[in-house]
């Protein structure tokens, strides 16, 4: 019989649970980031320390959840800004705040999905290639004569079809069929997706890998499916967590926050600077040695033409104390030293490092430190990341000011 459910928070032990050799090795497996320490003294007795992972997984029947320190709502806000610079509307959280993530998301799913169908599904044109009996759109003559050889009919033919199976669709569709097999705790999300699979049901079931779900841009057409596609995109690309490997299968919705935080900072700093994906975000740098063998990758890079004009990282991570990793500080050193920059800049979440600056000695680059609050509304956090937005400016002009001056 599965034991009781562990309820956990990110980046907090918590109290030991006990859990079985199985059960310990498969949320091993399933949650990269996890930390087991043995309880001292105790037998099968473990602290679980989720690290940055948050949401939901069951493991042989037995449940484990793992809370945000911002909240689900605010999480799942962030997320979908940081895909499409899509802003949820209020009532996509109508659930409790102690709703697991898995159940959360579905239930702001299925508001999403009622609003966007409240004028019927979405249709669009498809290109469809067929064999025919009679001729529709355009005969593919090089497909007839390749596979008919004379025969007249079928006619190998190229038409466009007006149908809800678009793209748009089967990403929702996909997305709850995902969130369907996950063993939600929410009667109304189970209910809920059960209505949009309704809905959809004449639109193909397909599956996306995360690092492939396809993009969707948006107009007058389909404007109205931009929060239902963006949560689905965001489920698809995080979403379920699946295993069968070894003798305990696990099931579950799981998130990472150093991911979330990463993407919704360059999406917003980009935003905030007014400058586009190809100019701001995460890129490849020149190598730190001569031979080019030190890989650089900073997660925030505002490039101007061939040169670099600015550099920094975004850390969301647990920091004891709130002083900043020596690791950290060498890592951003290493950035402006390779670009020849005057310094460049660390980005935390509130609450895990405050604001400061560090000058390093002999060397007189200036590594600044700044703290994101990811509290409140979204339109207060984005305020605050226009403060730091102005930073990035300051140390551009810094830069460029400098290179003059060589």
């Amino acid at each position: 019989m599965p034991g009781p459910p562990i309820d956990l928070r990110e980046y907090h032990a918590g109290d030991p649970c006990a859990l079985t050799v199985d059960e310990r090795d498969a949320l091993r497996r399933a949650i990269r980031s996890l930390r087991i320490t043995p309880a001292t003294g105790e037998s099968q007795r473990y602290y679980l320390d989720p690290q940055s992972t948050v949401g939901a997984i069951t493991v042989a029947g037995r449940s484990v959840v793992i809370r945000p320190k911002i909240g689900v709502g605010q999480l799942l806000s962030l997320a979908c800004f940081a895909i499409g610079k899509v802003r949820l509307q209020d009532d996509d959280f109508d659930f409790p705040e102690e709703t697991a993530l898995p159940d959360a998301i579905a239930l702001a799913l299925c508001a999403a999905a009622r609003r966007a169908f409240a004028r019927g599904v979405l249709r669009g044109y498809l290109t469809r290639d067929d064999a025919l009996q009679m001729v529709r759109g355009r005969i593919r003559f090089d497909d007839q004569i390749r596979r008919r050889f004379g025969v007249p009919l079928p006619v190998e033919v190229r038409y466009d079809e007006f149908t809800d199976d678009i793209l748009e669709n089967r990403l929702v569709k996909a997305a709850a069929h995902r969130l369907g097999r996950l063993p939600l705790r929410s009667v109304r999300a189970r209910d809920g997706l059960r209505r949009v699979a309704a809905w959809l049901d004449e639109v193909s079931l397909c599956e996306y890998p995360p690092n492939a779900v396809p993009h969707v841009s948006f107009d007058r057409l389909n404007r109205r499916y931009d929060g239902v596609v963006t949560l689905s995109r965001l489920i698809l690309r995080h979403g379920e967590y699946e295993a069968a490997r070894g003798e305990v299968p696990a099931s579950g919705f799981l998130m990472d926050m150093n991911q979330v935080f990463q993407e919704f900072l360059t999406v917003a700093l980009g935003e905030a600077l007014g400058l586009p994906a190809a100019v701001f975000g995460e890129r490849k740098i020149r190598r730190l040695d001569d031979d080019d063998r030190v890989l650089l990758k900073p997660d925030l890079v505002w490039t101007e033409g061939t040169r670099t004009a600015f550099v920094g990282d975004a850390k969301y991570k647990n920091i004891e104390g709130g002083a900043v990793p020596n690791a950290d500080l060498y890592q951003l050193l290493a950035y402006a030293t390779a670009e020849d920059l005057p310094g460049g800049l660390l980005v935390y979440a509130k609450g895990e490092a405050d604001g400061r600056e560090y000058t390093v000695r002999h060397a007189g680059k200036r590594l600044r430190v700044m703290a994101l609050d990811l509290s409140g509304s979204l339109s207060t956090v984005l305020e605050r990341v226009g403060e730091i937005a102005n930073v990035v400016r300051e140390l551009r002009v810094e830069a460029l000011q400098r290179r003059r001056a060589a």
